[in-house]
């Protein structure tokens, strides 16, 4: 089983990394700094002393006491730094040479390293141990030029040895304190670093679908955290919007499933409460039957919704005439209209052709034609359902810049201006006891929007109380091409 980690682990283990890396390579680096500037510190007194001397040999080759003093008497002053110096004739015979230089080096070994490698200096172990940095080079005898001796210098390096020893000492227990020290501090860091994290976490683990009310307080977050809590806060917005709308219809479902249902039973039970007629026994049969069929509408309304609703829902686009469509309901509800003593009527801005029809030309969009003719006939059977005898609905279509237009108008009671914003509400009824009695269930309005917003539409209602109700639908026709 993979090793689950947390992400205050995960973080401390990358600072800790990150931190110990950086001390690594910023400690190595200062340690090969000060390593060569001691060596190039040591090099340049080997060539000071090479220098020194040869100018002596070539100008004053006849001062042995300014030689002596540099081979033997100068090293004697030093403390710490001791260096070692060996004149040698051409003849191989050593003219001078620092006391004690024999017991400190191997004169063998300092001849062969140094012969051939003029002026190169080189580090060599003495006798005892000690670390020393030799070099060697040849010196021309006065001038003119008499002769040549060679020089050979030899540094004691022990005290640079041992401020690198220290270093290294400094460096090994700065490694280890920031070994233990980092993931200490990388951890409080993580830890505060992820805290707003808990808490968006203990916030949601007190979501459910009975407390949907709870909100996540981004202030002093950072600006990621902050805007990933404003995006958490907003689909609680959501999730408490739709479960309260869910509960509502919810509600509404059970109320109007209830009725009709009641209705069947109690037409029923009172039918076999005793004998009755034959024609008793039919109208309850009749009675019951419009129930069932009010119940099977609102069932199938019910279900249209929830497909509608349905992010897989997909349009069955097809090139409509719109006029034609509306003719086609004009067709179908004409002997409705006429048994209710009301004119329906399909017109244009130019005026209704032999069928009541008129317009500018075609007007044609992509749109799914069973959908529209359900939209358009919801809003045609809801205009004759409000409309007393002798009143007109009508039916017209036109072009609005890029949009195509359809206005359902009617000269029927009219809509309360308080009730407008509740129109397309599911359930809702401007008049309960009316549409009860037309077989109303309510969701006619509810579904012409989702149709329209199928379609990337919109819908839109005015209404005068008295004087008539008119519905808009708007289709954009550059969305739909």
């Amino acid at each position: 089983m993979r090793l689950r980690r947390s992400l205050a682990f995960r973080l401390t283990a990358a600072y800790s990394l990150a931190g110990l890396m950086l001390v690594l390579l910023g400690t190595a680096s200062l340690y090969m700094v000060l390593r060569t500037e001691l060596d190039r510190s040591t090099d340049l007194f080997l060539a000071d002393k090479l220098h020194v001397l040869r100018t002596i040999l070539r100008d004053r080759p006849e001062d042995e006491d300014a030689l002596r003093e540099e081979i033997e008497l100068e090293t004697a002053a030093r403390r710490y730094q001791r260096f070692y110096i060996r004149l040698v004739d051409e003849q191989g015979r050593p003219v001078l040479t620092t006391p004690g230089m024999a017991e400190k080096l191997d004169i063998a070994e300092l001849v062969r390293r140094t012969q051939g490698r003029p002026e190169h200096s080189i580090s060599m172990v003495g006798n005892h141990g000690q670390p020393f940095r030799v070099t060697g080079a040849t010196a021309l005898v006065g001038a003119p030029p008499m002769g040549t001796d060679t020089i050979q210098v030899a540094v004691d390096t022990s005290q640079e040895e041992e401020l690198l020893r220290r270093y290294r000492l400094w460096f090994w227990g700065i490694l280890l304190a920031t070994s233990v020290l980092f993931p200490m501090v990388g951890y409080r860091t993580a830890r505060h670093g992820i805290r707003p994290v808990e808490e968006i976490a203990a916030t949601a683990r007190k979501i459910t679908s009975t407390n949907l009310r709870e909100r996540i307080q981004a202030e002093g977050y950072p600006s990621e955290l902050e805007s990933l809590a404003g995006t958490f806060n907003e689909m609680l917005d959501r999730l408490e919007e739709s479960f309260e709308r869910i509960s509502r219809f919810s509600a509404d479902i059970a109320h109007d499933l209830r009725t009709p249902v009641n209705n069947i039973r109690g037409e029923a039970e009172v039918a076999l409460a005793r004998a009755r007629t034959v024609e008793e026994y039919r109208e309850v049969l009749e009675s019951s039957l419009e129930e069932a069929v009010r119940l099977s509408d609102l069932i199938g309304d019910l279900l249209f919704l929830a497909r509608a609703e349905s992010p897989l829902t997909e349009l069955r686009l097809l090139k409509v005439e719109v006029n034609e469509l509306l003719g086609t309901v004009r067709d179908y509800y004409d002997a409705t209209a006429a048994d209710a003593g009301i004119s329906l009527v399909h017109a244009n801005r130019n005026g209704p052709d032999r069928n009541g029809v008129d317009g500018n030309g075609p007007l044609t969009a992509e749109l799914d034609r069973s959908l529209m003719l359900r939209a358009v006939s919801n809003l045609v059977s809801n205009a004759i359902a409000h409309t007393p005898p002798g009143g007109t609905v009508k039916l017209a279509a036109g072009a609005e810049g890029d949009a195509i237009r359809i206005d359902v108008a009617d000269t029927g009671t009219g809509i309360p201006a308080e009730a407008l914003p509740k129109v397309f509400d599911r359930f809702f009824r401007v008049d309960p006891s009316r549409c009860k009695s037309s077989g109303g269930t309510g969701l006619g309005l509810a579904i012409v929007q989702s149709i329209m917003t199928l379609h990337g539409g919109t819908v839109q209602i005015t209404s005068e109380l008295g004087r008539g109700t008119m519905v808009t639908l708007r289709i954009h026709i550059t969305a739909m091409s």
